[in-house]
């Protein structure tokens, strides 16, 4: 192996290491070695084999190198072009993801329309098709069609696919009405008791399901003399919490009524598609929510899910950020209206059309433009709240926009534990953010941005951040291992490319 490859597997060890949150004596200690040997790997100067890469692979959870087959996709980013032109926003990750879990209520065909083509979808579709659920992409590939089979084939499920994606636990809500006894499996990172994790327990234990967490599975045992008898009122006012409760409510033989609901988009796309299906539901887009459930359902149905406000607000960011014009149509601005008054207070220039719906005939749409703009930092901190406040998925992006600005902005991420860590990764590309703590960043601007090299974050958000500031940075940019990206995102490089971006896509040995 020649001293130039070992210097660059190196440094991919070593920015794995680093976004795991480990020091070289904990690597170390996991490989039953040395701190001095890590230190040598790292810095291109020990010989290593094929067998020690995988070892190191596997304890890191980081594809290092790949042999085989297709190794990990990377993104060489040519900076400092400016972006013209419009750009359509796609459907939203988060509803799609509802809705295929939605379809296992359903004993009929479902069709969902335009659904987003990620890797967050096609881990779903993997462990669809090993219960026994048909899926076919149809109309050119643009729509997709579920049919169930008469009984679920939950032995033979794709375990390797379920544990890559959270959204898993919202198999939980319709498979309570149609297995007795059952097991899943579960990402990594989601034990049971956990913050994340058990509102869903306290909420579904009313429709009788009891579970019990061992060997990475869920063990899945349903109640059927026990139903809720009085309103379900949830811990947290979380998204999958909200639609995982409006899942199981939906085949109930009654009248849920569910308090301290999320009324987010995705929550409300799933209200509508349970409309769809014959479930009347009262009070959507508040926090009361009143579930009258059908205790079968057999129809054909054919829904559009509505856009994605986040990649919405990603698009504006990429604008901002690159000091461009560029108009960003079919914006779901019910749900983008905090994070504009915030810009605006900030000097964004921009306009909107007049309003007109989505294609679920709900959801209010405009095209947004954005202009070049002189922006000063807000006098408040940028901060989340459950919707109608700053969606939380969107206050990254304030900190590639905060960094364009002149003065300091604090980011309080308050939500999630130590993803505001991830954003300081802009500080290798010329940002000035300081680490308060695990969840406050101070930022100042206005930021000279410059090209760099480096590991993609573990972080959706934070990770399509980076990336629009290498879109910003003059010079050649390198953002290594995307697939997180390509999540939550599809065909983000080319649509990019479209509208001015130079992203090339390519991938190692």
């Amino acid at each position: 192996m020649s001293d130039d490859y070992l210097v660059r597997i190196g440094k991919l060890i070593r920015d794995a290491r680093q976004h795991r949150g480990w020091t070289q004596a904990q690597l170390a200690e996991a490989l039953n070695t040395s701190q001095s040997a890590v230190n040598r790997i790292e810095r291109g100067n020990q010989n290593i084999s094929l067998e020690m890469i995988a070892r190191i692979g596997e304890a890191l959870d980081s594809e290092i190198v790949s042999l085989g087959y297709a190794g990990p996709m990377h993104l060489r980013v040519v900076g400092g072009r400016r972006l013209s032109g419009a750009i359509d926003v796609k459907t939203s990750k988060n509803a799609c993801v509802a809705l295929l879990c939605a379809s296992l209520l359903n004993k009929g065909r479902t069709v969902l329309r335009r659904v987003a083509r990620i890797e967050e979808v096609y881990r779903l579709l993997e462990v669809l098709n090993s219960i026994g659920v048909r899926t076919r992409w149809i109309n050119d590939g643009v729509d997709l069609e579920i049919v169930p089979p008469a009984e679920l084939d939950l032995a033979s499920i794709d375990a390797d696919a379920a544990r890559r994606t959270r959204s898993i636990i919202m198999f939980l809500g319709p498979l309570l009405h149609r297995q007795d006894r059952f097991m899943l499996p579960y990402a990594g990172g989601c034990d049971l008791g956990t913050r994340t994790v058990e509102p869903h327990m306290i909420a579904l234990r009313r429709f009788g399901l009891d579970i019990a967490a061992t060997e990475g599975q869920y063990h899945a045992v349903v109640d059927r003399s026990v139903a809720p008898d009085r309103p379900i009122v949830l811990t947290e006012r979380g998204d999958t919490v909200t639609e995982n409760a409006l899942l199981a409510a939906a085949r109930h033989d009654g009248t849920t009524v569910i308090r301290n609901a999320s009324s987010n988009y995705m929550v409300q796309d799933l209200c509508f598609f349970l409309e769809a299906l014959g479930v009347k539901v009262d009070g959507i887009g508040t926090t009361t929510l009143t579930v009258h459930g059908v205790p079968t359902i057999d129809v054909d149905v054919d829904y559009s899910p509505s856009e994605d406000p986040v990649e919405a607000m990603s698009l504006v960011a990429a604008a901002v950020v690159t000091e461009s014009e560029l108009t960003v149509r079919r914006v779901p601005i019910e749900f983008l209206e905090i994070e504009l008054a915030v810009l605006e207070e900030m000097g964004l220039d921009h306009d909107r059309s007049p309003e007109y719906f989505a294609d679920n005939g709900r959801t209010r749409l405009v095209d947004l433009t954005v202009r070049p703009s002189k922006l000063e930092a807000p006098i408040d901190k940028i901060h989340p709240m459950p919707f109608p406040g700053l969606n939380i998925d969107n206050v990254p992006f304030f900190a590639a926009i905060a960094a364009t600005a002149q003065g300091q902005t604090l980011i309080h991420d308050w939500v999630y534990d130590n993803r505001a860590i991830y954003l300081t990764d802009l500080n290798r590309l010329g940002g000035r953010l300081q680490l308060l703590d695990p969840h406050r960043v101070l930022v100042e601007g206005p930021t000279r941005w410059r090209a760099a090299e480096m590991m993609c974050p573990p972080a959706l958000r934070p990770a399509v951040v980076v990336l629009l500031a290498m879109m910003a940075a003059e010079g050649t940019s390198v953002l290594r291992n995307v697939y997180v990206i390509n999540r939550g995102y599809e065909d983000l490089a080319e649509r990019l490319n479209s509208i001015g971006a130079q992203i090339e896509i390519f991938r190692d040995i």
